[in-house]
C-alpha cells in the first residue's frame, strides 16, 4: 500500500497544492465583507463596490476551478488505485482462502471500494483543509488577541471532541463491522446450500440463526448510533456556541472601538472557515475510520500474499514426483494430519491412495498440489521443490480435481480452459474433453461448448460437473494429475469413461494420484499407498501391497472399510 501512495504521490502533492491556493482564496469573502463595512458603506462609492464585487466573484471562480481540479485529481488517484490493487487483491484473496488457518480477508475487494470512496468523498477534503485552521487562527490573532484566543480555544475544543469521538466509537464500529461480515457470510453459505435448507425444512433454523447474528449487528449499531448522535449534536452546539462567543466578543470590541464592524464580520467568517474542516472530519469520522481499517487490512493482505515474482523459470517437468518426510500440522488446532510421509513415483505412473476417513488422503493431495505449505519436508517435481515455482508456472503443469467440485460462471469451454478464452484454445479444450470422455456429452448440451453454466453450475448434474472438472484438470496435458474421489458423482457410464481417461493419462506419461474408496478405480494403478491417521501403512506395487495387506484379519477389515 505504501508503494501505491509513492507511485501516485504527484496526485496527492498537487491536491495539497490546490488546497493551499483554495484556502488562500477563501479569504476573498472575509476581505470583501470587511471592505464593504469599512470602506464602501462609509465612502458610498459605487465604483469601489463594483470593483470589489468583481474581484470577489473572480476569486470564487478560481476557487471553484481549483476545487474541481482537486476532486478530479483524487478521483483519478482512486481509479488508478483500483486498477493497480484490484488484481493483486483478488490474487491475495484466492491464496488466503486456499490456505488452512489463514487470516480472514474476505472483505478485500470491499476494502478497495471503501478506499476508492474515501479518495472521492468529503472526508479526505476535510483532512487536506484541517491543517490550514492554524493559518486562519493566526490571522484572527492579528485582528485582535481576544478573538484569536476564542478561535484557538474553539479549535482545541473541537479537536478534543474529535479525540473523544475516536475513543467512544472505535470499538462499536469495529464490532459492528465484524458482526455484519459474519452475518453476511452465513447468509452466503445458506444460499449456496439452499437445496439442502429447503429439502430438509431448515429454513426456520437458518432464519433463527441469522436473526441472532443480525440482532448482534443491530445492538452494535444501536450503541454506535447513540454515541455518534451524542457527539454530532454536541459538535453542532459547540460550533454555534463558539460562533456566538466570537460575535459577542467582536461586538464588545466594536463598542469599545478596538476594531471596526468589518473586521468583526471578517473574523467571524474566517473562524467559520477554520473550524469547518474540523467539524466535517468529526461528522464523517466513520468514513475516516473505515478507510483506515481498510488500508490496514489491504496492507496486511498484500504483505502476507505478495505476487509471485523473481523466481527463475524452470524447464517443464516430466512428472517424476518425490515426497520427502512430508508433515503438516493444522495452524488452528495444532493437529498433525500428515506425519512424515515419503514415497516416489516415476513419470507416467499411477498411484492409488486409499485409507479410512480422516486418514489424511485429501490433505496429502493439497500438499502435493502446493495449495498448502508443509510444516516439514518437501514435495519435489523433477527434483525441484514445488515451493520454488511460482503458482503461475507450476499451475499449468498440475491438474487438480478436488472432492468438492465447483465450476465458474461462464461457458463450458471457458471452464475447461481454466477461465482463459476457450475460442483461443479450442484445440486444447476439445482434446482435454475427449481425453476425459466428456466430448460427446458436451455436444449434447444446448449450445455445446458455449453452454453457459451459471454461477452454481445448476444446468449440469453432479456427474456432468465432475466430468467437466476432470477435463479442466487435463487441459493442456499437465504432467501431474491429482484426483480426489473422482468418481463420487459418476454413474456406470461415467466410471467407465473415467477409467479410459486414466488409461489415456498413462499413455501420455502423466503422473497420476487417485484418492478413492472403490477398488474398481484402481484398475490402471501401478502402485498403491495405504494411509491411516496421517501415516503410511503400506506402499508399493498394487498387487503386492493389496496381497500383503489382506493377509491379516485387521488389514482385511481396514481394506473392506475403504472398499478395496
Amino acid at each position: 500500500m505504501q508503494g501505491f501512495f509513492k507511485a501516485f504521490k504527484s496526485h496527492f502533492f498537487f491536491a495539497a497544492l490546490f488546497s493551499f491556493f483554495d484556502n488562500m482564496l477563501m479569504l476573498a469573502m472575509p476581505i470583501y465583507m470587511m471592505q464593504l463595512f469599512d470602506r464602501v458603506m462609509t465612502s458610498r462609492s459605487n465604483e469601489t463596490l463594483v470593483m470589489l464585487s468583481l474581484a470577489a466573484v473572480g476569486a470564487l471562480l478560481v476557487m471553484w476551478v481549483l476545487e474541481m481540479l482537486r476532486a478530479r485529481l483524487l478521483g483519478a488517484a482512486s481509479l488508478l488505485m483500483d486498477q493497480s490493487l484490484g488484481g493483486k487483491v483478488v490474487s491475495g484473496l484466492i491464496k488466503s482462502a486456499a490456505r488452512l488457518g489463514a487470516r480472514d480477508y474476505a472483505q478485500g475487494l470491499r476494502d478497495v471500494a471503501v478506499l476508492r470512496g474515501f479518495l472521492t468523498g468529503n472526508s479526505i477534503f476535510a483532512l487536506f483543509d484541517t491543517p490550514w485552521a492554524i493559518f486562519f487562527i493566526v490571522i484572527i490573532f492579528i485582528f485582535h488577541p481576544l478573538m484569536g484566543f476564542i478561535a484557538l480555544g474553539g479549535a482545541v475544543l473541537l479537536l478534543l471532541v474529535a479525540v473523544l469521538n475516536e475513543k467512544v466509537t472505535h470499538k462499536p464500529l469495529h464490532d459492528a463491522g465484524l458482526a455484519s461480515r459474519k452475518s453476511s457470510r452465513f447468509i452466503d453459505i445458506s444460499i449456496r446450500n439452499s437445496e439442502v435448507v429447503s429439502a430438509m425444512g431448515m429454513v426456520s433454523g437458518v432464519r433463527g440463526r441469522w436473526q441472532k447474528m443480525n440482532d448482534a449487528v443491530l445492538e452494535h449499531q444501536r450503541v454506535l448510533t447513540q454515541r455518534t448522535s451524542m457527539i454530532n449534536s454536541f459538535t453542532k452546539f459547540l460550533r454555534q456556541f463558539i460562533q456566538i462567543a466570537m460575535l459577542g466578543a467582536g461586538a464588545y470590541l466594536v463598542i469599545d472601538q478596538h476594531m471596526t464592524p468589518g473586521i468583526m464580520m471578517a473574523a467571524t467568517l474566517i473562524l467559520g472557515r477554520a473550524l469547518a474542516p474540523v467539524e466535517q472530519a468529526i461528522t464523517t469520522w466513520k468514513g475516516i475510520v473505515d478507510a483506515r481499517e481498510s488500508y490496514d487490512n489491504l496492507n496486511q493482505l498484500l504483505s502476507d500474499y505478495k505476487e509471485d515474482a523473481g523466481a527463475m523459470a524452470l524447464p517443464a517437468p516430466s512428472g517424476k514426483l518425490n515426497v520427502e518426510r512430508l508433515a503438516f500440522v493444522t495452524p488452528t488446532t495444532r493437529l498433525a494430519v500428515i506425519k512424515g510421509i515419503s514415497f516416489e513415483l516415476n513419470a507416467g505412473e499411477v498411484l492409488g491412495v486409499i485409507g479410512p476417513s480422516a486418514a489424511g488422503k485429501s490433505s496429502l493431495l493439497r500438499l502435493v498440489a502446493g495449495v498448502w505449505k508443509p510444516t516439514a519436508g518437501a514435495v519435489r517435481l523433477d527434483g525441484a521443490d514445488v515451493s520454488e515455482w511460482t503458482r503461475e508456472q507450476i499451475g499449468e503443469h498440475i491438474g487438480y480435481l478436488p472432492h468438492d467440485v465447483e465450476l465458474f460462471a461462464g461457458s463450458v469451454g471457458d471452464n475447461i480452459a481454466r477461465m482463459l478464452p476457450a475460442k483461443d484454445f479450442s484445440d486444447q479444450v476439445i482434446e482435454a474433453a475427449k481425453m476425459a470422455g466428456v466430448h460427446d456429452l458436451i455436444l449434447r448440451l444446448p449450445n455445446g461448448y458455449e453452454t453457459e453454466i451459471g454461477e452454481t453450475g445448476y444446468v449440469l448434474s453432479g456427474g456432468q460437473r465432475q466430468r467437466i472438472a476432470l477435463a479442466r484438470a487435463l487441459f493442456n496435458k499437465p504432467r501431474l494429475i491429482l484426483l480426489d474421489e473422482p468418481n463420487a458423482n459418476l454413474d456406470g457410464e461415467g466410471e467407465a469413461a473415467f477409467l479410459n481417461a486414466v488409461n489415456a493419462m498413462k499413455q501420455n506419461k502423466m503422473t497420476v494420484l487417485i484418492v478413492t474408496h472403490k477398488p474398481a478405480m484402481l484398475l490402471h494403478a501401478d502402485k498403491v499407498l495405504v494411509m491411516k491417521e496421517g501415516l503410511v501403512e503400506a506402499f508399493g506395487p498394487k498387487d503386492e501391497v493389496i496381497g500383503k495387506t489382506v493377509r491379516t484379519a485387521s488389514a482385511v477389515s481396514n481394506i473392506q472399510a475403504v472398499g478395496v
